[in-house]
């Protein structure tokens, strides 16, 4: 904006001979602009010995607080401190600071835990019955049972099964190979929703590079047996003309507010009442979760399920790491066998001559 000076934006006045060194804001946001001036500080107060700690402590602070007052979850605060320090990092560029006032003070992190509540996760029977039910309900089920089952069994991230295109699906499988032949897709990009206002198109989805990944680098995802039955039933029943695998019955993109319903209703129909009354598959995303657990405990390689999911080797330990199970048994049996008692071995003795 013309009238913004600094982070604190200022009202232009006319000086003594009445002429505007700048031109006034419209009517319709010069309440906007006051209200900016009334309830920001210039930056360089951050930078003054006396006031800028204080201040520094307060902004971080308040962070840690939802607008009721009520404490704020880590990853919220977590997330709005790195935007804050990004902000920093820009007023030092812009030469407004010399410094980042925020490491000056010690305010205390949250701590936050990447860690999946194994709650969450379904185990095979259970996603059986949820695919089987988002599939009873109507087209649009019809429609969405390979799209939810691509989450489950090849750990697409929802962006990445909604951008999913026919030309990644590089081997599907005829039926004459086989029940348990194994397919496999190459993904290179998906369509995350930052929403309208970031895009540039209107669309509050935009196509993009696969997360974490540079631009023009390529996952390959192993496509389930069953899920190959579900891809080639799915594809038969509804053909793609604009390439895209899923698509609403009018040929858009299939919208979160579209498909999260019909999660929930074929949840509720699947789980019994002590599953549904648990946080077991709150949200589409945890059959993600679900298939890059039953990879970890069927025993694949840490660094082939990493690659799989699209993740670090640290980053798949340190998410996943409580639900790895059912090695108990053997790592406490090799425990066992080490510690055992056994015949003493003889220290080696030295000859003289």
């Amino acid at each position: 904006m013309r009238w913004a000076t600094s982070i604190r934006t200022q009202i232009v006045t006319a000086d003594e001979d009445g002429d505007l060194d700048e031109p006034q804001p419209p009517e319709d946001i010069a309440p906007t602009i006051r209200w900016f001036q009334r309830n920001t500080v210039p930056m360089d107060a951050f930078a003054d010995p006396k006031t800028g700690p204080a201040l520094a402590r307060a902004v971080l602070e308040r962070l840690n607080r939802r607008p009721d007052r009520k404490p704020a979850k880590a990853s919220t605060v977590l997330r709005k401190r790195a935007v804050l320090n990004n902000l920093m990092g820009y007023a030092i560029e812009a030469g407004v600071l010399t410094s980042n006032p925020l490491k000056a003070v010690n305010v205390k992190r949250p701590k936050h835990s990447d860690e999946v509540d194994v709650r969450t996760v379904v185990n095979t029977d259970q996603a059986a019955r949820l695919l089987a039910e988002v599939g009873k309900l109507g087209e649009m089920g019809a429609r969405l049972e390979a799209f939810f089952g691509c989450m489950y069994y090849a750990a697409l991230r929802p962006e990445e099964a909604i951008g999913l295109l026919r030309k990644d699906l590089i081997h599907l499988p005829e039926p004459d190979e086989g029940e348990e032949a194994w397919g496999e897709m190459l993904l290179s990009e998906a369509e995350p929703a930052p929403g309208r206002r970031w895009t540039g198109t209107g669309s509050s989805r935009e196509r993009r590079e696969l997360k974490h990944r540079a631009p023009d680098t390529t996952r390959p995802v192993p496509i389930h047996p069953d899920l190959v039955r579900l891809l080639r039933r799915h594809l038969a029943a509804f053909p793609t003309a604009t390439g895209y695998v899923f698509r609403g019955p009018r040929g858009g993109r299939i919208a979160d507010s579209t498909y999260l319903p019909y999660f929930q209703k074929a949840r509720a129909a699947a789980f019994t009442p002590a599953e549904a009354a648990s946080p077991l598959a709150e949200t589409p995303y945890t059959l993600r979760h679900a298939a890059v657990s039953t990879w970890l405990n069927s025993g694949v390689d840490p660094a082939q399920v990493a690659a799989w999911a699209g993740h670090s080797v640290a980053v798949l330990m340190r998410i996943y790491v409580k639900c790895i199970s059912g090695h108990d048994a053997e790592a406490k049996r090799r425990i066992l066998a080490a510690t055992k008692p056994g015949p003493r071995r003889s220290e080696p003795t030295t000859e003289t001559t």
